[in-house]
Parts: structure tokens; C-alpha cells; sequence
């Protein structure tokens, strides 16, 4: 399974629903939820943050390759979880 980080902000609308759509896809799917996500809040790590190359939020890696930037859609989630498990 590749690892998957998720930069995100607190208080950023796109990412809370990121992160509601990441539990509903985890919930409607069993096997994704085996797929673990560190997360990381951008405005507490920004030396991490730093480190990579992103503009906006949330923004997923998915084996270390930015596979997702901005608003999303729950199917994008989904697509994003099973990429791990490849």
C-alpha cells in the first residue's frame, strides 16, 4: 500500500468536506479503510508544508507524487484511496 498525506487547513470549508468525504468513502467502501492518511495542518507544520509543491488545499499525495490540489468531489476521494492500494 503507498502512503498518502493530506495537507489541509483547520478552518478551510474544502477540507472539512475533504475530510467527510474521505470517512463517507471509508464507511461505504471496507476496503478502503485500511488506507491510512497523515495529515498534515499546514499552519502547524509549515517547515513540512514548505517541503512540498502546493498551492491551494487539500491537497493529497499519494506515494510521494501530488496526485490531487483544491476543492474536490467525493468520487475524487475514492479514486485517491484506491490509488493506494495499487
Amino acid at each position: 500500500m503507498k502512503s498518502v498525506k493530506l495537507f489541509y487547513l483547520r478552518n478551510c470549508p474544502f477540507c472539512k468536506r475533504a475530510l467527510q468525504y474521505v470517512a463517507d468513502a471509508k464507511a461505504a467502501h471496507p476496503e478502503l479503510a485500511a488506507v491510512e492518511i497523515e495529515m498534515v495542518e499546514e499552519s502547524e507544520n509549515p517547515e513540512e508544508a514548505d517541503r512540498y509543491d502546493y498551492y491551494y488545499v487539500p491537497t493529497f499525495y499519494v506515494g510521494g507524487k501530488k496526485v490531487h490540489e483544491g476543492g474536490i468531489y467525493p468520487d475524487e476521494v475514492e479514486r485517491i484511496l484506491r490509488k493506494a492500494l495499487e
